[in-house]
């Protein structure tokens, strides 16, 4: 009997010094942000701007402050969409009554996407559920490197070759 308790007592003291190598070796992931070009449907100008991909967004989102600075047209959504917390209580900065439509670009790809334009704060856009699962975009969580090599035909046009020189930088 005692041999055991000795033999418990190695084992946890083993998994305490392993649980803080992990602990001490692991970097905290706290968001996975992609650059992505955003370009006017209107005036084919653009902008590069740093996206955040949140698989708890519903949806795809644009900061309204973001949307003036840079000019983009909005347009008026037919029906609010009502914005509610995880606690479904309404959200006190709003609902959702405009839209923004833009091409967006990213490594070779190309595609027309509609955002819902609201008041994010300090995010200038998300990209939410929809769009990952659309995309099923690989994600190296070390180097937080996406890779759209899994998109399904349709969804995101590859631009081979093509250049944007009138997205400008930040």
């Amino acid at each position: 009997m005692r041999r055991k308790v000795k033999e418990l007592k190695e084992l946890k003291e083993k998994a305490k010094e392993e649980e803080r190598v992990v602990r001490c070796t692991m970097r905290p992931l706290r968001a996975v942000w992609m650059k992505i070009g955003l370009e006017k449907m209107d005036t084919h100008e653009g902008v590069i701007v740093s996206v955040l991909l949140d698989s708890r967004a519903t949806g795809l989102f644009m900061d309204k402050k973001f949307m003036e600075k840079n000019g983009f047209r909005m347009e008026k959504l037919e029906r609010l969409i009502k914005v509610t917390n995880v606690d479904s209580t309404h959200n006190s900065r709003g609902d959702i009554m405009h839209e923004v439509e833009c091409n967006m670009y990213y490594k070779g790809h190309r595609e027309r996407m509609k955002f819902n334009v609201c008041n994010l704060e300090r995010t200038e856009v998300i990209l939410g559920m929809p769009w990952l699962a659309a995309h099923n975009p690989e994600i190296d969580w070390e180097k937080r490197e996406v890779k759209l090599t899994r998109c399904p035909h349709g969804v995101a046009r590859a631009m081979r070759g093509v250049e944007r020189k009138d997205v400008r930088k930040e």
